[in-house]
């Protein structure tokens, strides 16, 4: 959108052939005075007729979207008896005409993921949506004489004047949170739509303006229905959530990892009649390795199933494309796993998959809220060998019988201890952990940081949150930092992007999150007993093996995967020369780093933390700094 030239069709050609990847099935443009609009589109919904950008039925109002509204149909049925008329079967055209009854109120009835670019030709305003948790992405950048917006920034880039700039304040808030907590951007100058946030832009003014947000009760004002009522409510819910999330014109598959949140899904899909097909990653090191709770699903459901098996030196030849489509520097390898899976739905003629995300934020399943528990516990009299020792029971998958391991957990999990009642207390211990990246930052970099993240990301915590319960509190903070901020967009969206795969949340549905935010906390989890309700209300659906399993989240192996192969590209991004150059991180502290990983004593979380951390950071100054000119070439 621009106030001064017009947007032209070379120009959005340019910028929309870097989303490719999202968009295999075609183009489409729309130009209108000083807007431009275009799409690339995935085609999964009115495979002939869904072409964007749509229109209205005099073609005053615009869209380009990238996502799904999965009530279209209801909503289609509500907007015809209004009078408004459809001239697609799509499930883009009803944004439209909900925008024309509804107003910029319109959000609040989508059932979806989305991003959204809404144009309203009358009025001369732009309106950028994104769905209410941050599954899709959607960016934009202010400048005097426009405002350049798209799903990625890297579609952004070829009209820059120059090389973009590391963003100092998101950097320390990865390193922090693993992801940002706002809408601070990697790159200088471009920020991004936050989840649940329509931002609107106006006779050369932007305003924004939260929709939706995550909410909780005050303690003790939770809902009142029985246990049994509330267990029979959320799988009612469930059902209903995987049902139109089944909505689609090509085959529709399942990823399934072996754990609870996936095997509800497909145990679902299986009960509603689905033709089930079901994918999964295996790991060659045990330890990472969930491959017998997936062949015991797989016997169960009697799916048609598809194993991929992850090496170490798959992580690490893929890793500079992962950096590409997360455009992020991120701090575990796990992404790269994800993006291996994708390509392998793709292969085998899938675009779309239904996942198990959300389920641990929704439902407190993470062993942070346990570790939060203990904790609490354990400060009430910190000098208790017991209490802490209580720690032991959370992680029955490592070895942490010798008194160094013990200590080493006593250390970890004694941070706060002194102030329990800190808003933050349920994540002091994994971001001190992940803070010790920032040890690596050059002096020069750290002078540039004026500000402290965890304070900055506390003053945008809601007004009533210190009155929530401290699960809750906790649960909140999981939701805004780690899954919006890394879980949905690094390791989701952006590795199912980069092989033009969808993937669609169940768990995410906004009237499952409404109703569990209104839960009591024991619900949730009794005890040590995580996401209790949930095993509660499939106990009749799921092998008793899999509700009984203890949860082994997510990993994959991060240093061990670059050291000892044939990885050239990693000796020359973290030599001495091109950190210096780049200027990030101090030269000789990395060397050192280098050499302790090579020789097998980096073991810790930490150091593969950071490890990994400096290496994707360069990569992502090699791919959007460096070779700016190479790879988006100059601008107009």
């Amino acid at each position: 959108m621009e106030d001064g030239a017009q947007p032209t069709l070379p120009a959005l050609e340019r910028m929309i052939r870097t989303l490719q990847h999202r968009g295999p099935d075609g183009f489409g443009y729309h130009i209108d005075g000083n807007i431009g609009l275009a799409h690339a589109r995935l085609s999964i919904i009115d495979l002939a007729g869904g072409a964007q950008p749509i229109h209205n039925e005099d073609k005053t109002v615009w869209v380009s979207f990238n996502g799904e509204v999965f009530n279209y149909i209801e909503l289609r049925r509500d907007l015809q008896k209004l009078g408004h008329r459809f001239y697609t079967k799509t499930d883009t055209e009803v944004i439209v005409h909900a925008y024309e009854q509804y107003g910029e109120n319109f959000p609040s009835y989508l059932n979806g993921q989305f991003a959204i670019a809404l144009w309203d030709s009358q009025t001369s305003k732009l309106l950028l949506v994104r769905d209410r948790v941050g599954i899709l992405p959607l960016f934009y950048r202010q400048q005097p004489d426009r405002v350049i917006f798209a799903s990625e920034v890297k579609a952004m880039l070829p009209l820059f004047d120059e090389a973009p700039r590391l963003n100092p304040v998101a950097l320390d808030q990865i390193m922090t949170f693993w992801g940002p907590v706002d809408d601070t951007c990697i790159f200088e100058g471009v920020r991004h739509v936050v989840p649940g946030e329509m931002v609107t832009i106006e006779a050369g003014r932007l305003t924004r303006k939260v929709y939706w947000s995550w909410e909780y009760p005050a303690t003790g004002q939770y809902s009142d229905l029985s246990e049994a009522r509330l267990a029979e409510q959320l799988y009612e819910l469930l059902n209903d959530a995987i049902r139109i999330r089944l909505r689609s014109d090509v085959p529709v598959g399942a990823y399934l990892s072996g754990g609870l949140d996936s095997s509800v899904i497909t145990a679902l899909l299986h009960r509603q009649g689905a033709d089930l097909r079901t994918f999964s990653i295996g790991f060659e090191d045990k330890g990472f390795d969930e491959s017998d709770y997936q062949d015991l699903m797989i016997e169960q459901i009697g799916t048609r199933h598809s194993r991929l098996r992850c090496l170490n030196e798959s992580i690490a030849a893929a890793f500079q494309k992962a950096i590409w489509h997360t455009e992020s520097p991120i701090l575990r390898t796990a992404p790269v796993p994800m993006m291996l899976l994708s390509g392998q739905v793709r292969e085998n003629s899938y675009k779309v998959v239904l996942t198990g995300e959300g389920a641990d934020e929704v439902l407190g399943g993470y062993d942070i809220f346990k570790e939060a528990k203990i904790r609490a516990f354990w400060a009430r009299n910190p000098g208790s060998k017991f209490r802490q020792m209580l720690l032991k029971r959370l992680y029955p998958y490592l070895d942490i019988s010798s008194n160094t391991a013990q200590s080493y957990l006593a250390a970890f999990f004694g941070v706060g201890l002194e102030d329990p009642e800190i808003p933050y207390f349920s994540h002091m211990p994994r971001w001190q952990t992940t803070a010790h990246s920032k040890l690596f930052l050059s002096d020069d970099f750290k002078a540039q940081l004026r500000t402290d993240a965890i304070e900055q990301f506390c003053n945008t915590f809601p007004e009533g949150f210190s009155s929530w319960h401290p699960f809750n509190r906790g649960q909140y903070i999981e939701a805004k930092s780690l899954m919006s901020g890394y879980l949905l967009c690094s390791q989701g969206d952006r590795m199912l992007a980069a092989n033009s795969v969808e993937g669609r949340f169940p768990f995410l549905d906004h009237r499952v999150i409404e109703m569990a935010g209104k839960l009591r906390p024991k619900l949730k989890m009794k005890a040590l007993n995580e996401k209790y309700l949930l095993k509660k209300s499939m106990q009749h659906v799921l092998p008793p093996e899999i509700i009984a399993r203890y949860k082994q989240p997510y990993r994959a192996p991060d240093i061990p995967a670059f050291i000892g192969g044939r990885n050239g590209y990693v000796e020359e991004l973290m030599s001495e020369e091109v950190i210096r150059k780049a200027g990030y991180f101090d030269a000789r502290r990395v060397a050192r780093l280098v050499k302790k990983a090579k020789s097998g004593r980096a073991i810790g979380a930490k150091d593969n933390m950071a490890f990994v951390g400096i290496l994707s950071t360069q990569i992502w100054h090699q791919h959007f700094v460096s070779g700016f000119r190479q790879n988006f070439g100059s601008p107009e």
